[in-house]
């Protein structure tokens, strides 16, 4: 017993002399000045033609495709511009919780006109907390505008995996529109 608890000691004070260690190698990025006036409205891309049931069918199958490719199971949404839903894909196995969240993830790109990892970043790597209280966000990549001719479609948004995962299974197939 008093060989365990010396062991939890010795753990414990490892990581706390590594911890600190580990967080001075990697620099801070420098949070943006919310003071600032930009002369153009970020993010601000026209709204277009919603996406057609068909091609957002074929969206959610390239998301598919990708998911399968890697041996993830996930959930897919396609919304238009507005948020609402268009075509939704769950594959066998995926989270029954994320089926919502990938429908979240896409309105809320379609409807702030920017990828869901914007809103991660801003809390994660700046502490913008307030940013939790906007309507209707999620700070977790995995959803991403579909923007053709400079306008806005609609939506794609992943669920299942972790962000990473989710991200680059939407940038897969989101990457068939967004050129």
């Amino acid at each position: 017993m008093k060989l365990c608890s010396m062991t939890v000691l010795a753990l414990a004070a490892g990581l706390l002399t590594v911890g600190p260690a580990m967080a001075q190698q990697q620099p801070a990025a420098a949070p943006p000045d919310l003071n600032a006036i930009p002369d153009k409205m970020p993010f601000n891309i026209p709204y277009g033609t919603a996406i057609s049931y068909d091609r957002a069918q074929a969206l959610v199958k390239a998301a598919t495709d990708e998911a399968t490719k890697r041996s993830w199971a996930m959930n897919v949404a396609v919304v238009d511009p507005n948020g609402d839903l268009v075509a939704f894909g769950r594959m066998d196995g995926a989270q029954l919780a994320s089926v919502t969240i990938s429908q979240h993830k896409a309105r809320v790109a379609a409807r702030y006109r920017r990828p869901t990892r914007a809103f991660e970043d801003a809390v994660q790597k700046f502490g913008f907390n307030y940013i939790l209280t906007l309507d209707d966000v999620i700070a977790s990549r995995g959803g991403i505008p579909l923007v053709e001719g400079g306008k806005l479609i609609g939506a794609i948004g992943c669920s299942g995996g972790t962000g990473s995962q989710d991200e680059a299974t939407c940038q897969a197939a989101a990457s068939t529109i967004n050129k």
